[in-house]
């Protein structure tokens, strides 16, 4: 359980998320991501970095249960922080990052793929921001990036998914593959990349990254702040209370 590294072929690095049973991330897991992604990003031998998970869905968000165990707001602050760590290592990572993902991908998830280079996903992939119904905010900055902004705002509010198909037909997903295809799929796009040149590849991460249009790391600073609002007024603890009753407690 946790997060690990592996080397499936010349120039890629395969980081794997696995945290049972749905991915949800506590506040320590959220920094080790961030630490894997950096590291593998900063090896001269690798010349792009796959994210994968394994288990039931590639990411579940946020683990809401730590955050009702916690009697002050130290879990908030910490599950913020990691999430802020964790999105911004995959945007500034040295190397292009592919997402290979299956299943669910929601709340943090968003703001993993938002911010990789590219995404392949499984058939039975789905991604949203449930976060108005866990008593959070965050990540429209991340869902902005794959898809247009007034269906981002639809999902958002009402908490809804867009399927992988979905995603593939706004031009977010790369490809859409059966599940027993997925690894494969990211990988032999990873591989494609990865024979570029070593020192060329670097500059073109920087050079695109140099040119978005919005500063994700900014914006979803910015967006954090309601987040620490909606906590500080009680709105989120009673929103999240309901939740973690009807459905367990991960988000």
């Amino acid at each position: 359980m946790g997060v690990s590294t592996s080397r499936p072929d010349k120039g890629i690095a395969l980081v794997t998320v696995d945290f049972p049973p749905v991915n949800a991330l506590p506040v320590h897991g959220w920094y080790e991501l961030a630490d894997a992604v950096r590291t593998a990003g900063r090896d001269p031998e690798v010349r792009c970095v796959v994210l994968a998970a394994t288990g039931r869905g590639f990411n579940a968000g946020v683990d809401i249960k730590e955050m009702q165990r916690d009697t002050g707001h130290s879990a908030l602050i910490g599950a913020n922080r990691g999430c802020y760590e964790a999105f911004a290592a995959v945007y500034e990572c040295e190397v292009p990052v592919v997402a290979a993902v299956h299943g669910f991908c929601l709340g943090g998830g968003i703001g993993l793929v938002g911010n990789a280079d590219a995404i392949v996903a499984s058939e039975d992939a789905v991604f949203g921001l449930p976060e108005l119904d866990r008593g959070a905010l965050g990540a429209a900055t991340h869902l902005a990036r794959l898809v247009p902004q007034h269906l981002m705002r639809a999902l958002y509010y009402t908490s809804r998914t867009a399927t992988a198909a979905e995603l593939h037909a706004h031009g977010s997903v790369w490809k859409v593959v059966p599940r027993t295809e997925l690894s494969a799929a990211a990988l032999e796009l990873a591989a494609e990349i990865a024979k570029k040149d070593a020192t060329l590849i670097r500059l073109a991460k920087a050079a695109i990254n140099g040119i978005d249009p919005v500063d994700v790391r900014r914006s979803y600073r910015f967006e954090q702040g309601f987040t620490f609002e909606a906590n500080l007024s009680g709105v989120a603890d009673r929103v999240r209370d309901t939740f973690g009753k009807a459905q367990g407690g991960t988000a």
